[in-house]
């Protein structure tokens, strides 16, 4: 746990005495006084996060990253484990939804195999594969621990290493995942960690009808308690009832902060990941932009509990990172207000009295 507890240990707040001089140049800018409301807002932690109020956000990067889920075995969803393999196909080919919307930002995409169950070798061709996989998918977690408590610091410790890897690279961070099945998990560790009935969190998924999501809370109500995950120990919940790729996202978040640099969180499996990352390290909260309020209503539990209010809510429930990508775009902009509008005393316009 060495990496893992130097990086929670080395995340501090934002950067105050940029964020007042952001403020200050904000409430300046020729227009009434904050009249581009959160896009202003958003400015503020921009400056707070980077330390400057004029700060590069050019180089943006979204992180899929990948792995299967044992408990798909007990029929919580309607693909099979292969299809995890095949749509990370479609993402290096550079045809899915996440490389659309990842393209119109100008961000690249890179993916993680963090435990995807096949093998990912041949679909790797420049190094657009980082291959961190901690085994080939989770165990059923409705019999036994989704993974023990070692490969649950492994995963957390791999998703920081990436983060370190792409950081001297990367402006903007941005969070994607890719794992049939991993809405369950993920609403598993959010009713765990806030204390909710496992029916509070759990959504459709890829579309189930009224019986299938019916037979899913009641699959999870029996693992939640066979397994009775600690909710005031994070990595007890991750290891119990979590995912590989869950993992690797709240690592990716706190190797972002760690950095000091913004990562936007996309849907309901990275907003599972970063309350795992606010648990470990409550200042990393500070790092993090949520993209967009998803359909599933888990997200919007923990969206709540992180104290988060997102950007956008456009009826999103793809995950791959495509939220995050959206919401690039107003980052962008929020930066360049900052950035390239200019003062009252600037332009000479008269300020209004």
């Amino acid at each position: 746990m060495q990496l893992l507890n130097k990086t929670i240990t080395s995340i501090t707040g934002q950067n105050e005495t940029s964020r007042t001089q952001a403020e200050k140049r904000l409430s300046q800018l020729i227009m009434p006084h904050w009249a581009l409301g959160r896009l202003m807002d958003l400015a503020v932690d921009i400056a707070g996060i980077c330390a400057s109020i004029r700060p590069a956000m050019t180089r943006k990067k979204i992180v899929v990253m990948a792995g299967d889920h044992g408990i798909v075995d007990a029929g919580i969803s309607l693909y099979p484990k292969e299809v995890t393999v095949e749509m990370v196909r479609g993402i290096v080919n550079g045809v899915a939804g996440i490389n659309v919307l990842a393209r119109q930002a100008g961000a690249d995409v890179t993916v993680v195999d963090m435990g995807v169950a096949g093998d990912l070798s041949t679909l790797s061709t420049d190094g657009n594969i980082l291959d961190r996989k901690i085994a080939a998918g989770t165990n059923n977690f409705t019999e036994e621990a989704a993974m023990s408590r070692d490969q649950a610091v492994r995963a957390l410790e791999a998703g920081i290493s990436v983060a370190q890897e792409l950081g001297d690279a990367t402006d903007l961070f941005g969070t994607g995942d890719m794992g049939i099945g991993n809405t369950s998990p993920s609403s598993a560790i959010i009713a765990a960690l806030c204390q909710l009935p496992i029916a509070a969190t759990v959504g459709r998924g890829t579309g189930l009808d009224d019986a299938q999501l019916e037979h899913k809370i009641s699959v999870l109500e029996k693992a939640l308690e066979l397994h009775k995950p600690d909710p005031n120990d994070p990595i007890d919940v991750l290891s119990k009832v979590g995912g590989f790729e869950i993992a690797g996202i709240a690592g990716l978040i706190l190797g972002a902060a760690s950095l000091k640099k913004p990562i936007i969180i996309d849907g309901v499996i990275s907003t599972a990941a970063a309350l795992v990352a606010a648990r470990l390290a409550p200042k990393s909260k500070e790092y993090m932009i949520a993209a967009h309020r998803s359909v599933e209503k888990g997200q919007v539990a923990a969206l709540a509990d992180l104290g988060k209010e997102p950007l956008l809510d456009l009826q999103f429930r793809l995950g791959e990172g495509t939220g995050a990508a959206v919401a690039m775009n107003l980052v962008e902009g929020a930066v360049a207000i900052l950035t390239e509008m200019a003062t009252f005393s600037e332009a000479a316009v008269s300020e209004a009295k």
